[in-house]
């Protein structure tokens, strides 16, 4: 069990949120064995924003879900905020991403028969110290589509509607898979734009996972990976705002 306290709407958290030694990652695919991961090494700060970069198979999905809490290494420790989140059991593992995780995927995964607001409210209702929906999706730039369904929402819509649900909870994390990876640009950038938003407003130690190397520019730091390994990281002298990127 780790405890952990997280921080809060309004602050920017100083030091390393997570610290990654040594995650190896070996899925057993019958006789054969996919190491996925190679003995990461890796820290994300408080408050920053942060690029994963990579072709497919390249390993980014999985390390997102060790430190998200949905996976575990096969090897390696990885801290939260000093906790060891290796060591939690699943309970622990539970409490975690309920309380200090919030997820966008590349698929929306939201309700058909509910709207915008109430798919957010399924967070709000759970959670010890929610933004409103209303706020949540305000924040994403919804304010306006709260009570329309998904099928009333296009593709970069229902995917902000997703972010505002993740963030609602206030989560000290947000982890981002291939959050425009089903979208064009110019809907796309409306997704970074919300997503910056968070970030730069909330304090949110962001993670965004892509194979998309225009999106880099937008991160204070980028991490490459490649066959499991982490190739290079660099940090962003002057970082992008989502409408400048092309792709």
């Amino acid at each position: 069990m780790i405890e952990v306290e997280a921080a809060r709407q309004g602050t920017v958290a100083e030091g390393a949120v997570f610290i990654a030694r040594g995650i190896t990652k070996i899925y057993d695919m019958g006789e054969v064995q996919v190491h996925a991961l190679r003995g990461v090494d890796l820290e994300l700060d408080g408050g920053e924003l942060t690029v994963l970069l990579g072709p497919s198979g390249s390993g980014k999905s999985t390390l997102l879900n060790i430190l998200g809490g949905l996976d575990v290494p096969t090897a390696g420790q990885v801290f939260y905020r000093g906790g060891e989140l290796t060591a939690a059991d699943e309970k622990g593992l539970t409490r975690y991403r309920r309380h200090h995780v919030g997820f966008v995927f590349q698929f929306y995964n939201l309700i058909p028969s509910l709207t915008a607001r109430e798919n957010v409210a399924l967070v709000t209702e759970i959670s010890p110290d929610p933004l409103s929906p209303e706020e949540a999706l305000d924040l994403v730039g919804l304010g306006d589509r709260m009570d329309h369904f998904p099928a009333q929402l296009s593709g970069g819509q229902q995917q902000r509607v997703a972010i505002a649900r993740a963030v609602a909870k206030q989560p000290d994390v947000l982890l981002c898979d291939e959050p425009t990876g089903a979208l064009d640009i110019e809907t796309g950038v409306l997704v970074l734009e919300a997503i910056e938003r968070v970030n730069r407003e909330m304090g949110t130690t962001t993670a965004v996972i892509t194979h998309n190397a225009a999106i880099a520019e937008m991160a204070d730091r980028v991490v490459y990976l490649a066959d499991g390994r982490i190739a290079r990281v660099v940090n962003n002298d002057s970082k992008k705002d989502p409408r400048e990127l092309r792709w």
